[in-house]
């Protein structure tokens, strides 16, 4: 068996960012005029940059050969869950105090917040099932579910468009790692169908 040094030390090195945000918190700035966006905007930012990095894991090692980052993968899809965990727990306990009235209008009746929880909820059955346990009970039926990733990923740049509304070119950014993850996928799909 592999050792699970190095994942835990990806681990650890993915939450330092909340070490970082929170020691600003209590220790430094206390992140400026609008904490709760900061935290808020920064978890967001941290769960698509840590999913598309997810995406990646595979076309990397296929086409530079990279295999040793294979076994990173579900690290880097647990550390997009946990913080896009906390970014929807920031939105809801700091933004909206658990008011379930205004939360489930917000979910319904905002756009962006719509579609980010879409993609939180695509998000949890993946995390549910990252386990080996999971991916031997599954068998073949664990590839197309974790194909959600794609789905997640969709909708957390379209979230991001959407939230941001004037300044796009971070999410323009996202939206073209993404575009060329899922040409990848696409084009390596048809060349296995016509070897």
């Amino acid at each position: 068996m592999p050792s699970r040094i190095p994942q835990a030390a990806v681990a650890l090195l993915g939450l330092l960012p909340v070490v970082a945000l929170a020691v600003r918190f209590f220790f430094g700035d206390g992140l400026g005029a609008e904490p709760i966006e900061v935290i808020t905007h920064r978890t967001g930012e941290l769960a698509l940059r840590l999913l598309l990095l997810t995406l990646a894991v595979t076309p990397a090692r296929l086409v530079f050969g990279w295999r040793r980052i294979a076994p990173f993968r579900r690290t880097f899809g647990l550390l997009a869950f946990a913080y896009a965990c906390l970014h929807f727990t920031t939105w809801l306990a700091l933004d909206h105090f658990f008011e379930w009235a205004a939360i489930v209008e917000d979910v319904l009746e905002r756009r962006y917040v719509t579609v980010g929880f879409a993609g939180l909820l695509c998000m949890v059955p993946l995390a549910a099932t990252s386990t080996r346990t999971a991916v031997r009970r599954l068998g073949r039926r664990w590839v197309p579910l974790h194909r959600l990733a794609y789905v997640a990923a969709i909708c957390g740049v379209v979230h991001y468009g959407w939230l941001v509304k004037a300044d796009l070119l971070g999410p323009a950014v996202h939206a073209s790692i993404l575009a060329v993850l899922l040409g990848w996928r696409v084009a390596e799909a048809r060349r296995r169908a016509n070897p």
